[in-house]
Order: structure tokens, then sequence, then C-alpha cells
């Protein structure tokens, strides 16, 4: 394969950090953006994994909300990877200005910033399945099989589950704006809820506090019968390289390794390494009692638990199966990120 330049945007993110490790493997200069290229805690694995690769690696400033702040950092790209999107769960006030508005305006920032690079040529966006479905019950009620690429989030708002409105918000703006023009195609990869090990113990995402939970105690009383799709990080990054450079790439992948149970993950844990040595769940709470409580415990609405805890989902992945995509054992995602959480000390030995 030919070399490319690549701009990959929230360089420093979770999933973004296995993109660029793959990219520089593959011998591709990497433009990556981030907050502060300065601030060794968030960009010295990048800089170490650039060491010894045959790829070349730099990093530019650059903030979702500044227009034209893409600019320099797009220059010379042939390909965009915009991953770079606002992750917030709780603590905010205003729903629109924390996650809504970063996701969609930076979208466009980055998409119209490439509009303006004439050599870029395929855009990938992370996008997720929160694009594809807002509540489980949804699936429950619509009688298919499974989900598939071609469905579209239409019941999140604002009010209801807005990060998730964030993520399908966010990829309408960057199909609206393709279509805009003919210099670049665009192509999304939407995956389920992202496990596997960091690159940096500094990482953050609702999958690693899960497996906390897990292992600490909190959970020991019994989990919600919530279900949800499930994906390896590693493989995620690598539906990103290979919707970049394949030419037949087009429209939407659902990167979702299976359907699991917070119980399902649980079990996994348990049979596979750590026995009774953590406090993992062994049953599913009621539902009327995770409806009593589930509030109290964390940013979780009664509306979310009475649409989700007991309905079911499922997943259609063949697309991103003929795009390539090899999809590894769920125990073995499990079972490296929970050995992860124990080394970087969130959990006692």
């Amino acid at each position: 394969m030919p070399a490319h330049t690549v701009l990959v945007t929230g360089a420093s993110g979770y999933i973004a950090g296995w993109i660029v490790k793959y990219l520089l493997e593959e011998g591709h200069t990497v433009h990556a953006t981030v907050r502060d290229p300065n601030r060794i805690a968030s960009v010295g694995h990048l800089l170490e994994m650039a060491e010894d690769a045959p790829g070349t690696l730099r990093l530019f400033r650059a903030n979702l909300l500044e227009p034209g702040t893409f600019d320099e950092a797009m220059a010379g790209c042939d390909i965009v990877m915009h991953t770079a999107s606002p992750f917030v769960l709780d603590g905010f006030t205003d729903a629109n200005e924390a996650l809504v508005r970063p996701a969609v305006e930076g979208t466009r920032n980055v998409l119209e910033a490439a509009t303006r690079c004439p050599a870029v040529t395929r855009v990938v966006l992370t996008s997720s399945v929160a694009a594809v479905f807002g509540d489980n019950i949804e699936f429950a009620r619509s009688g298919k099989a499974a989900l598939s690429d071609a469905d579209w989030n239409t019941s999140s708002s604002v009010d209801h589950n807005p990060y998730q409105y964030s993520k399908v918000a966010a990829e309408r703006e960057a199909w609206k704006i393709a279509a805009t023009q003919s210099q670049w195609d665009l192509v999304t990869i939407n995956p389920g809820m992202v496990y596997g090990p960091s690159l940096t113990p500094g990482s953050q995402s609702a999958s690693i506090d899960t497996l906390v939970q897990m292992g600490d105690g909190r959970l020991r009383t019994g989990v919600p019968d919530l279900s949800y799709g499930v994906v390896d990080v590693r493989e995620v990054a690598r539906a990103h390289l290979l919707a970049a450079f394949t030419p037949e790439a087009k429209g939407r992948y659902l990167t979702v390794a299976t359907d699991l149970t917070m119980l399902g993950i649980a079990k996994i844990l348990r049979a596979k390494k750590w026995g009774r040595r953590y406090p993992f769940p062994m049953m599913q709470a009621p539902k009327f009692i995770v409806w009593l409580f589930g509030p109290l415990m964390g940013p979780v609405t009664r509306d979310f638990i009475s649409r989700n805890v007991g309905h079911g989902v499922k997943f259609d992945n063949r697309r991103s199966r003929e795009l390539g995509l090899q999809y590894r054992p769920v125990e073995e995602t499990f079972i490296e990120h929970f050995q992860q959480v124990i080394d970087d000390g969130l959990l006692k030995r």
C-alpha cells in the first residue's frame, strides 16, 4: 500500500490511539490533532509509539468549536479520520452545550476544512450504534431479526438520551455536508460499546467504569438486565483503516462483535480467570428495583430504564465483515481489559 498522509482528530482518545498506532506501523504520515500538543500526559504515548514506527507523526492543536482550527493540520492530507467528539455522560446542566453543539459544529468544522483542502479524497467518521437506534425497546417493537446500518435513531433528543442524540445529529450533519460536494466521499464507522486495552492509563470510557464497578463490589447485589452491542477497540481502529484504504468502501459500517448482557460480562470475567477473587455480580436485579434505585446510583433516568432494561437487542455486522474486518472472541477482549484495569491501579489486586 502506498503511504498516505492522514489527519486523525482527537488523537489522544481511546479509539484514536489505536488508529494512530496502526497507521504509523503501516508507514503512513499522521497529522494528529489534540487540544494541547505540549501536554505530555495526553500525547506522550503517541510520541512513544512514533519513535520506532516507520511512519511519521506530527501534532497539531485544534478545537472542535473554532472554525478554521483544522486547516493547518489538514494541509497535505488525503485521508481524514474524524474521531473527536465530546464524551460526557453526567455533570452538565445544558446537554446541548455540553454534547450536541460540540459534536455537530465540530463535525461541520472538520468537514468544511476537508473541502478547503484539495488533497482530501475520503473522510472516515467515527459514529456510533447510538446513531442507529436510541432505546432497546425500539428493536423489540420493530419485528426485525437484527439492527443494521440501514437503521437510524429517531427517538433520542436533547432531553432523552442526549449523548445518543449528539451522535446521530453529528452523523446526519456529516452526510448532509457530504452531499453538497464531490471532492471526497464519506464512510462512517458505527461501533457498539467499546472495550479492550487502552494505550494510555489516562483514557476515559464508560466501558472502564463498568468494569471497575463490577470488580469493586458496587454491583455485587445484582446488575440490570441490560443488553448492548460490544466490540474490541482494536477492531474499531482496524475498521477505520479498512474504510479509508478500501476503494469500494461506502456508507455506514455497523461495527459490533456481538450482544451481551452485563451479567454475561461478569460471567466471562469470573469463569475465565478471576473466579471469586473479585465480587462480580452473580444475578440480575429485578427491573422494579433498578427502576426505583438506578437513578440514585448514576447518570441514568427511569425513562431510560423503562425503555432498555429487560429488552434484548441484536446486530447485523455482515457489512463490516465483508469489508474485511475480523472480530476476536469477546472473552479475550474482556480479560485483557479487566487485567489492564487492575494493572492501572483502578482495582486492588
